[in-house]
């Protein structure tokens, strides 16, 4: 019994090892939006736009991602550059526009957070 232990143990250090080394992630980099109106209340529903560059986004053409948020004001996007994007929030008369919303760098291979506020 001991032996197999030992022979599992070592296969499951092995496994592991090759996962480390082969560059495999398993969080691609993700970014969680989450839309509150003036009042700090989420907003459901809401469409969201990210642009990667300030040309894009005053344009507003060429959409790196986009959703809807949830009935908790949050939308997550997946699979995204570690980078910058420009964001456009609207719901209804609501919006960030002319605000300028950009998150900051979005760390590679991790759930990176933002909040944007529309009014």
């Amino acid at each position: 019994m001991k032996a197999s232990l030992k022979i599992f143990s070592v296969l499951f250090l092995a496994l592991g090892f090759l996962v480390i080394s082969s560059g495999f992630q398993i969080i691609k980099t993700q970014l969680s939006v989450t839309v509150r109106d003036e009042l700090g209340n989420t907003v459901e529903g809401a469409s969201v736009q990210l642009y990667e560059n300030e040309d894009d986004y005053a344009a507003e053409k060429n959409v790196a991602a986009q959703g809807v948020t949830d009935a908790k004001g949050v939308l997550k996007m997946k699979e995204l550059k570690a980078i910058s994007y420009y964001v456009i929030v609207r719901k209804d008369d609501k919006d960030n526009v002319g605000g300028g919303e950009q998150t900051g760098k979005l760390d590679a291979n991790r759930i990176n957070k933002v909040t944007i506020v529309i009014q």
